[in-house]
């Protein structure tokens, strides 16, 4: 039996990775920092490890990686979050005799990942995208020709971490130091005005060619500004695939990638805002739609034939416990009552966070998660949006 193994396997994409590899034959392997965790309690794992965090102890957690695979049998590893993805590019030289991924070289996963980098990709090149200034390149007391408000972004964040809404360039200079302090590099980009539909593209490529592919419309979030999404509708739209694939295309990009896009209602175009360079938290929307990305993925990592699924969408992927607190936290319970509720017993609905047959890791995760999304310390890192 094959032995697969799953980065950050403490995260809630975790269980849908776990349930389709143990259902295809593969022995999985979770490599988890708590255990008071969505993936950690899932039953589809045949062993839960307990590691060092790979954000948080990076070089302590290869020390513990490369000693694992010294010792134990892992035939494949796969990333669930930013950490352990850019950790195994990072790495790539030295992991790639011991265990079987697949990853970008790390010069090309930084162009990609970095969000300045991928926005100068897409100036260069004629993609859709706010429009962006390197924070770096400008002087204090220069103001070049750009409209506000706009946002301070990190070049490396997650979850709109350390973003801040500014009106000038005299705000902006007032609020960067810290940031900058906290996050490393930034820049600055137009903030699109409300109003638009955002969307995620997640893709499988190989050898330049696109093999699998789904388009997601994100419509609920919590919290409501700067929040992950938590109610979502895989839909079909072949345009925004093929902008995707040729920006990964550009990049020399293999493997699977993430998009997050949102909408211009000024004038409808869509932009790229960012790609997620591993498996998201709402993956199971894909897999759910018939495009079953963990078992593809394993099969472009083992050099195997790639299955291309079809794809059927119009399918609704609800993050219950999270939408639960976008309800409790709208003025007007009833009016979202109303909206929350629909698709609610559709067969067409599905729940990103649990399952019937699974159920131990709802339990466990919704508690965590609540306790975390109302923390206000980790409220205080995402407040920026809201500025």
């Amino acid at each position: 039996m094959i032995n697969v193994g799953i980065l950050d396997g403490q995260s809630v994409q975790a269980l849908i990775f776990a349930k389709q590899l143990a259902k295809a034959g593969y022995k999985v392997v979770l490599f988890c920092d708590s255990k008071l965790s969505y993936g950690y309690h899932t039953k589809y794992a045949h062993k839960k490890v307990l590691c060092p965090s790979t954000q948080k102890q990076t070089s302590i957690f290869h020390e513990f990686f490369l000693n694992y695979l010294e010792n134990e049998k892992l035939e494949v590893v796969l990333p669930m979050n930013d950490y352990s993805a850019k950790y195994l590019s990072e790495y790539k030289p030295i992991l790639q005799d011991k265990v079987k991924f697949v990853i970008p070289d790390f010069s090309v996963f930084m162009k990609g990942y970095d969000k300045n980098q991928l926005m100068k990709v897409c100036a260069e090149n004629g993609i859709p995208h706010p429009k962006t200034i390197d924070i770096s390149t400008l002087e204090k007391g220069a103001e070049p020709d750009f409209n506000f408000p706009a946002l301070v972004k990190p070049n490396e964040t997650t979850g709109a971490r350390g973003f801040r809404k500014v009106e000038s360039f005299e705000e902006l200079w007032k609020v960067y130091e810290p940031i900058f302090k906290e996050f490393g590099n930034c820049h600055l980009q137009e903030l699109i005005p409300e109003g638009g539909m955002q969307y995620k593209v997640q893709l499988l490529i190989k050898d330049q060619i696109g093999i699998n592919s789904t388009v997601i419309e994100k419509h609920r979030y919590y919290p409501i500004n700067g929040g992950s999404s938590c109610f979502n509708h895989t839909v079909v739209n072949d345009e925004l695939v093929k902008i995707c694939t040729e920006v990964l295309r550009i990049l020399g990009w293999e493997g699977f990638a993430d998009f997050d896009l949102i909408e211009d209602p000024r004038n409808g175009i869509i932009k790229i805002m960012e790609i997620n360079p591993r498996a998201p938290a709402c993956i199971k929307a894909s897999v759910i739609s018939g495009v079953d990305f963990p078992n593809a993925i394993v099969d472009l990592s083992l050099h195997k034939p790639v299955k291309t699924y079809t794809y059927k969408p119009d399918k609704y992927l609800r993050y219950f416990s999270m939408d639960l607190l976008w309800l409790i936290s709208q003025k007007s319970k009833w009016k979202g009552f109303k909206e929350w509720k629909k698709q609610l017993f559709s067969n067409r609905h599905f729940l990103q966070d649990g399952e019937l047959f699974d159920p131990l890791p709802f339990i466990v995760g919704a508690c965590s998660g609540i306790a975390k999304q109302i923390n206000p310390r980790f409220r205080a890192s995402k407040k920026g949006m809201n500025q």
